[in-house]
């Protein structure tokens, strides 16, 4: 018995022909994979007016799950041709992962010496050098600035964006070197009034420094002013936390007459 369905949306029912059309569609797929790797019929499923999927079980090696699909069609007056055989994955297959795109692979600390990971030409974190990215700033003559920095060598041709920089913003607060770390939390003090602290330029010298304690946990690191942590220069232990006070010292009397007499 042939099994067969009638899903929503796929047309009028196959005509019986086409339905009936197992061996053909088995010797169609024979021809072209090789019987050895064709399985039992599955199922016939009506693809429209006249045409019909068969699903045989696939024996390939390494295709647990995956099924072979052949499309056959009836034409009135005429025979059953088939249209085109492909493999197919089941609900049991094992599939290989959504692709992603390499830029969104990416991961700090990825790179390698010798590696480069261009940058787009309109990436959006970045804007032209003669432009700050800051609101407000207004350059007069953009050529004669540009030209005049490329000229002498100073300058940067591209500087962070306001998108760019906000981007970076959002990124550090939320790092381990931000506010809601356990670390932070404990601190205690803040990094804002720690004397370790270097601060940056710009717009975003009111959120943030690099913390310059080499027995810190962020050395090196940019840190929120608001973050924090044992290390604080201003940091002193409570009095349970201080070492138990030496005895007070004992005084020898000994001298090296009394030495001998022993």
């Amino acid at each position: 018995m042939i099994a067969t369905s009638d899903r929503p949306g796929t047309g009028a029912a196959a005509d019986r022909a086409a339905t009936d059309a197992v061996d053909h569609a088995r010797e169609a797929l024979g021809a072209e994979v090789g019987e050895a790797a064709v399985g039992e019929h599955l199922e016939a499923r009506p693809e429209g007016e006249g045409v019909v999927t068969h699903l045989f079980d696939c024996r390939l090696g390494g295709y647990p799950g995956w099924r072979w699909a052949v499309t056959v069609a009836h034409v009135p007056g005429g025979g059953v041709t088939v249209d085109e055989v492909v493999l197919l994955p089941g609900e049991e297959s094992i599939l290989a992962p959504a692709w992603v795109p390499w830029r969104e692979r990416i991961k700090p600390g990825d790179l390698s010496p010798g590696d480069i990971l261009p940058t787009d030409e309109d990436d959006a974190r970045l804007v032209p050098g003669y432009l700050s990215g800051d609101p407000g700033d207004e350059v007069v003559d953009k050529d004669t600035v540009r030209e005049a920095t490329a000229e002498v060598g100073l300058g940067r041709s591209r500087v962070l964006s306001l998108e760019g920089r906000d981007l970076a913003a959002q990124r550090w607060y939320d790092s381990d070197s931000g506010p809601s770390m356990p670390l932070a939390q404990s601190a205690p003090a803040r990094c804002a009034s720690c004397g370790f602290l270097v601060r940056l330029s710009g717009p975003l010298a009111t959120v943030f420094g690099v913390c310059a304690n080499e027995f810190a946990n962020d050395d090196g690191r940019v840190v929120s002013l608001d973050h924090g942590c044992g290390a604080h220069s201003e940091a002193q232990l409570r009095k349970k936390q201080l070492p138990p006070p030496l005895p007070d010292p004992v005084f020898d009397t000994i001298t090296p007459d009394d030495l001998e007499e022993f």
